[in-house]
């Protein structure tokens, strides 16, 4: 009788995403008035945006300078003079409602680039990024004809022109965020994506231009920190939403301090993830992978920071360790790809070094053993263990997929060591008592809770942090209010 051979080596057969309903142009301009424009100046500047899959360049991106920028301040203030803010809230509406449906419409496309482009896996980018990006329009365009509902006896009224700054993360998705809101609320808009993933806002102001939306309201230019910077001094900007790192908020709350404009900051985080010893643990360990691994911890709510209770921990570290060994890093538009490519090469040298730093601390260093391509910019799913609140790997933001183990005993331990942090975006809590996720929502200095889950987002419900995650709310009603004067 013949015995049946498990080989336990075997892999899955490739399976790319088709990419033959793309176009990409080999150079974009800048996005004003409707129209894409050069930029200003003798010897325009453009620069490369790169796929940080294979290191090839994709296109060229226009940057913008100073004179751009006012140009598409200019263009924006009157598009709000002369059209926006005389249009009738109903028909603001519909041209959100039809850029929603639009970008539904091409959905595959917008995630196919987003995951050339950011190096996101295109499970991420079909199943969660385009799709959320879609219903932030469709949420916000049937709040444009209800604001005195929303504020009642308070006489709602559009500040004027709003300038946004973008992170490279969730490129398409921070857009729609920051967008959908001003516009419902009639605001016109100058935006600024990451100067390495601009491609999907540019592609998203073919869309706008499609709509047929007045000329000016929204204005999509890009640039690196200079062009971002002049969006921020610049005299007739009434609004500055801005999303990303710590040390730049920073840098805008002091250049807009003095002046009337209104100003919210989504900055950077080191969520903690806490898991007690009642909680399901197959499940918990699955929300860890899902916080910090699958979008390749470039999340700024990513549950770089777990909390395990002693009981369990041995049990979690193992099952954590064994489904790492599972994920696949490679090719983004293979959609048997758990893990993408880091975004860019100065992004992975920075997430090689803290790995270095936390070696060289004295933590217990494990990583999965997958093979990586040879080309392209990769770093393996890390876990750190033996890991103490003195560890610059526990303190500081790495934005990569690097998790960090500590354990605890009590409950009122876990809070003092969650919260001890500079941070306070997001956190989430796994257990079978909701005794205990009730006091942990009350005492956790974090703007975002799960409770057995991670990284769920809707548009409905407001996003934003607490301490050096910066200040205000997107998303929900309270991303309304930020647009707003009373």
């Amino acid at each position: 009788m013949s015995s049946l051979n498990f080989n336990t080596n075997w892999q899955y057969a490739e399976a790319p995403e088709n990419q033959d309903h793309i176009e990409l142009k080999e150079q974009y301009e800048l996005f004003i008035g409707g129209e894409f424009v050069k930029p200003t100046g003798k010897k325009p500047v453009y620069f490369d945006t790169i796929n940080p899959a294979n290191n090839k360049k994709l296109a060229s991106i226009a940057e913008a300078s100073t004179a751009d920028v006012d140009k598409a301040v200019k263009s924006a203030r009157n598009a709000y003079d002369k059209y926006w803010s005389k249009m009738p809230a109903k028909d603001r509406g519909k041209y959100i409602y039809r850029i929603a449906r639009m970008l539904q419409e091409r959905a595959r496309e917008f995630a196919v680039i987003e995951s050339l482009d950011g190096g996101k896996a295109i499970r991420e980018s079909k199943s969660v990024d385009i799709p959320l990006a879609a219903a932030h329009f469709f949420y916000y365009a049937g709040w444009a004809d209800k604001l005195d509902y929303a504020y009642p006896n308070r006489k709602p009224k559009p500040l004027g022109v709003a300038g946004q700054i973008i992170p490279w993360n969730f490129p398409l998705l921070m857009a729609a965020w920051k967008i959908a809101p001003a516009l419902a609320t009639g605001n016109t808009i100058v935006i600024k994506p990451a100067e390495t993933t601009s491609l999907t806002a540019l592609k998203l102001a073919e869309l706008i231009q499609e709509a047929d939306l007045p000329p000016g309201v929204v204005n999509i230019i890009t640039g690196a920190g200079a062009t971002g910077a002049a969006i921020v001094n610049h005299p007739d900007v009434d609004k500055i939403a801005f999303t990303g790192s710590t040390s730049v908020g920073k840098i805008i709350q002091r250049a807009v301090a003095g002046t009337n404009k209104k100003v919210t900051l989504e900055l950077g985080g080191k969520a903690a993830n806490i898991i007690f010893e009642d909680a399901t643990i197959d499940q918990a360990v699955e929300g860890i992978i899902n916080g910090i691994y699958f979008n390749q911890g470039h999340v700024c709510c990513a549950g770089s920071r777990l909390f395990v209770q002693e009981s369990v921990q041995e049990k979690v570290i193992r099952k954590l360790k064994d489904r790492m060994e599972t994920l696949i890093v490679g090719d983004p538009l293979d959609k048997n790809t758990d893990i993408g490519a880091i975004n860019s090469r100065e992004q992975l040298d920075t997430i090689q070094n803290y790995i270095k730093i936390g070696k060289k601390e004295g933590a217990d260093f494990y990583e999965s053993s997958c093979p990586l391509p040879k080309k392209g910019n990769w770093c393996r799913p890390t876990l750190f263990t033996n890991t103490s609140q003195s560890h610059r790997i526990v303190q500081e933001e790495i934005f990569g997929p690097v998790l960090t183990v500590q354990s605890f005993r009590t409950l009122d331990e876990v809070i003092d060591k969650a919260n001890n942090t500079y941070y306070g975006l997001s956190a989430g809590v796994w257990t079978d008592k909701g005794s205990k996720i009730f006091k942990l929502t009350s005492k956790l200095k974090a703007g975002v809770i799960w409770a057995n889950t991670y990284n769920k987002f809707d548009p409905t419900s407001p996003f934003g942090g607490y301490k050096e995650s910066g200040f205000g709310r997107e998303g929900g009603l309270h991303g309304l209010s930020a647009y707003l004067k009373f």
